[in-house]
Parts: structure tokens; sequence; C-alpha cells
């Protein structure tokens, strides 16, 4: 395969990954007409952090794609992020646009300067504001993924978390990942930003495996223990799946709230 041809493919492919994970959440929170359990903080670390991490692509002359994917995420987080404050802080849409729009305005004069400061720069021998375009990137993106491990270490699940989207996100990461690798110059500070936070994904799958998955095979398997030796029956305690999550991101806070609201309303019925 041609290697310009590849990195604009995965590049492509990225930048498609990282739009469909929010697309569905701003259509859910549109027909819903609320933001439950969405973390604003999160959306607000990825639109930050389409702006270093736009600025380093572009002034690093990666694939058409990568110079995109910084500016959609960007907007789809700010989009996003705006709706939290929209229908759970009931902000009327003029004083939601009236500060969404000064905030965008904001980060595109950034990224636009930046990217010709860094140029000039580069000119000169001056790299070390392209290292901390890296840094940031890679700081924002992990502080967006960051807040689910706080929540997982607080509750001890991983239930409120939509691995479908999580799965998107870390899909883009690394065809993002894989795309730096078929640039013409290997670049290393390219493949830390895709990477740490695609580390932070798996991760996040890692510990839905040790608090979701191994705990519901160890219900099946003693379930089945039991009816082999015949134990079955009014003794064995029904599995209830946890309600699926409506928020693409949402925490397990949430989850866990709701859950708590359920059995509350199950044990008022069943004394009525």
């Amino acid at each position: 395969m041609d290697v310009p041809v590849a990195a604009n493919v995965l590049g492509t492919i990225g930048a498609l990954c990282w739009s469909i994970q929010l697309i569905p959440q701003i259509i859910i929170n549109y027909r819903r007409h609320n933001a439950t359990g969405l973390q604003p903080s999160m959306m607000m670390f990825w639109a930050w952090a389409g702006v270093p991490l736009g600025i380093y692509n572009i002034t690093s002359s990666f694939n058409l794609a990568l110079q995109i994917q910084p500016q959609i995420l960007s907007f789809l987080s700010l989009l996003t992020w705006i709706q939290v404050y929209y229908y759970e802080k009931k902000w009327s849409v003029v004083r939601s646009l009236g500060v969404v729009v000064p905030i965008a305005c904001c980060m595109a004069g950034i990224e636009i300067g930046l990217i010709f400061a860094l140029r000039e720069g580069a000119t000169k021998g001056v790299e070390w504001p392209k290292t901390l375009m890296t840094v940031l990137a890679a700081l924002f993106l992990a502080c967006g993924v960051l807040a689910h491990y706080w929540d997982i270490y607080t509750h001890r699940t991983v239930r409120g978390i939509s691995f479908t989207f999580c799965f998107l996100d870390a899909l883009g990461d690394l065809t993002s990942l894989i795309s730096v690798f078929f640039q013409p110059h290997l670049d290393v500070l390219g493949i830390v930003i895709y990477g740490v936070e695609l580390t932070l994904w798996l991760g996040i799958f890692a510990c839905g495996g040790y608090y979701n998955l191994r705990p519901w095979l160890l219900e099946k398997m003693s379930v089945r223990t039991r009816c082999n030796s015949g134990n079955g029956g009014e003794n064995d305690v029904a599995v209830h799946d946890m309600p699926s999550s409506t928020s693409a991101f949402s925490t397990s806070s949430a989850s866990v709230d709701a859950v708590g609201l359920r059995d509350r309303h199950t044990a008022l019925t069943s004394q009525a």
C-alpha cells in the first residue's frame, strides 16, 4: 500500500470515529431535552485539546485528515458542552450562544496565531513550542478520560460508561496513531499524543473486565453449579442487568444513582 494513501485513509477513519462518538450524544441530548450524567469538564477538556493538537498536526504537515480532525473534535465537544448548560442549567439560547461563540472564536484565534508563530520559529530552529503543544494536547485529552478513572475508583464500577462510544474513541486514537506511523517521517511526539489517550481507554476496558465482566462470569458459574447440584429453583438469585446508559459518556455515579432510585421505588411498591 502507498504510504501517503495509507496515512490519509487511516487519518480519515480516525477523524470519522472521533466524529461518530459525539454526534449520537448530541442527538440524544436534543431528543430527550436533557444532558443528565454528562460531564461538562470532560467535553471542555476535549474542546481545548483540539487547539494544541490542531497546531501540532498542521505545523507538522500531517495528512489533511489529521489536520481537520482536531477542528472536528473541538467543534463537537463545544457543542456537547454547551448543551449541558442549555438543558441542565436552563440557559437561554441567547445566553448559550453568548458564551460558546466567544470561546470558539478565542480557540480559533489562538490556534491560527500559534500556527504562524510556530512556523516562524521552526525557520529559526526553535522546536520547543511544538513539544509544548504535544504535552498540552496529551494532557487535555487525558484529563477528559481521567474523570472516568476517579468515578471508577469511587464507586468500584464501570457500569455508567457506554463501552460502544469508548470503543469508537479508542478506535479513533488507534487509527490516528497508525496513520502517524505512515507519515513520510516518523513523528515520536505525534505518537505520544494519540498513544496516551489510547492507553487510558484500554485501562477503562481493563477496569470493565475486572469490575463488570468478572463478577458476572462468577455469578453465572455459581448459578450453574447450584443448578447442577440440584439446589436451583427458589433459592437462586436472579441476575438483572444494570440499565443501559442514556448518555454516551455518562459516569458510573449517574448510573448508580439511577439504580438506587429504582430499588427504592421497587421497595415502596412492594410495601403498598
